[in-house]
């Protein structure tokens, strides 16, 4: 439920599950890894966009439910991991709502360029649910102490606001999107320079990172262990359609 192609000399991965919003399962999470990894090692730089509405929903709760927290939280560090690991520009083209895990994904990305029709949403706070991906080292890291507002409120923030708040570098068109992300690659990749180096220089310090895959996964395990999480999952699969 990813595809992957290439626009150019730059691979565009695309998350392709748009009647579920684009919700990741484990073994979508798996899949996302994997892809950057290999696409880290050929193409001239990534781009990750969604289909349909949804950049994606985040964890697939309704698969989530009654697995292991802490393997599902570690399988979105491995995402980011993987990211980072890349000496290629990584960008978000994020085309529509982004969510919890997903939304917290795209914070170790080199840069995110949305549509107006792009939403940030953290909602995990009141599902009883910690947050993941290196997001508590990363989100102060982009928007400083508004980070813990920002999650503990449990904030969905329209493309503007979240332009305002440093989760999105740039807006542009949504027939612009893909083309946008694609010559920021190039732009930055263009003979001669020395974006590689740069990218080891000035991305998010792996120790740093590690560590708080560390400090995320016991918060997992915390939540999971007192209940607080599962009946959180059970209130969202639960809750009255409209």
């Amino acid at each position: 439920m990813i595809e992957v192609t290439e626009r150019d000399d730059v691979a565009l991965i695309t998350l392709a599950r748009p009647e579920k919003l684009n919700a990741l399962t484990a073994g979508m999470r798996r899949d996302l890894a994997a892809a950057v990894r290999a696409c880290g090692k050929d193409a001239r730089g990534i781009v990750v966009t969604g289909t349909g509405r949804a950049f994606s929903a985040g964890e697939d709760i309704h698969e989530a439910a009654g697995k292991s927290l802490i393997e599902e939280v570690e399988l979105f560090h491995d995402m980011t991991r993987a990211v980072l690991e890349t000496r290629v520009p990584v960008v978000a083209a994020v085309n529509g709502l982004a969510v919890g895990g997903a939304a917290e994904w795209t914070l170790c990305f080199d840069t995110r360029i949305g549509t107006p029709a792009a939403e940030y949403f953290l909602p995990e706070n009141h599902l009883g649910l910690s947050i993941s991906n290196a997001a508590s080292y990363l989100l102060p890291r982009l928007v400083g102490a508004r980070a813990l507002r920002l999650v503990l409120d449990s904030t969905r923030m329209t493309a503007e606001q979240a332009l305002a708040t440093g989760l999105l570098d740039e807006i542009v068109a949504p027939e612009r999107l893909l083309d946008a992300a694609a010559e920021r690659v190039r732009h930055w990749t263009r003979p001669g320079t020395a974006t590689a180096v740069h990218l080891a220089l000035l991305r998010p310090s792996p120790d740093e990172v590690e560590r708080a895959f560390e400090r995320e996964t016991e918060a997992a395990r915390q939540v999971d262990e007192s209940g607080i999480a599962r009946e959180g999952m059970s209130r969202f699969v639960n809750r009255p359609r409209r």
